[in-house]
């Protein structure tokens, strides 16, 4: 068997691999919800200034129209303001939440927060948000809409905190005008210091004393301020 052989086998049996890949259909990618809160694109802004300056002088004002709401809609989501006009419908939001998979029940605390158990800790995540969110999209502006997660499964208090995100912004900020709520009755900090305390309370007498000893013997090394 020649060598010239060898490297026809090894080339057919790489083309019969990028076919049998490409003839796999590709998963489509998840859909994503709408983004707020990013600067205006000036390059944007200058295609709409001049499509509006072209439709003014055709005598288009539908178009010339056109072209200002979607720069005001551009600067409103740039400064995180939702739109009072379109608040999500609070009943079709809840029905449309419950269908994504993991969520077990769907309240409203309020008129912007929204808030749903989950059935284990894997669906207390980021990704439910986000499918929470994309199936609100269709009901009104989710710019309006915090979504609160909670493990309804949850075996400590850590997995029991809430796990909360603004539909369109990125997690710890807050829409224009907006209040945040307080959904945990323990705090995170409380829940770290009780933690702390915990392992403390399981350490035995003997690493008690050398943790002790240790600090002891760390604090005489130190030279004082006053050397």
């Amino acid at each position: 068997m020649n060598s010239h052989f060898l490297q026809s086998m090894v080339v057919g049996l790489l083309a019969c691999g990028l076919l049998a890949a490409c003839g796999k259909d590709p998963q489509p990618a998840e859909p994503r919800p709408q983004q707020a809160g990013q600067p205006m694109s000036p390059a944007e802004t200058a295609a709409r200034l001049a499509a509006a300056r072209g439709a003014a002088l055709r005598g288009d004002q539908a178009a010339v129209q056109e072209q200002m709401e979607a720069m005001q809609e551009d600067f409103r989501k740039s400064i995180r303001l939702a739109d009072p006009s379109r608040r999500v419908d609070r009943e079709q939001a809840r029905a449309a939440a419950r269908t994504v998979p993991g969520v077990r029940s769907v309240v409203w605390l309020d008129h912007e927060n929204l808030f749903a158990t989950v059935e284990s800790a894997d669906a207390r995540s980021f990704q439910t948000i986000d499918r929470i969110c994309v199936a609100l999209e269709p009901l009104g502006d989710t710019l309006g809409v915090v979504v609160n997660l909670q493990n309804s499964s949850a075996r400590n208090s850590d997995e029991l905190a809430t796990l909360s995100r603004n539909c369109q912004l990125a997690p710890g900020e807050r829409a224009l005008l907006s209040r945040e709520r307080k959904i945990d009755v323990v705090d995170a900090e409380t829940r770290a210091q009780h933690k702390a305390n915990q392992q403390l309370s399981e350490q035995s007498p003997e690493e008690l004393e050398r943790q002790a000893e240790s600090l002891r013997i760390l604090e005489q090394s130190t030279p004082s301020v006053h050397d």
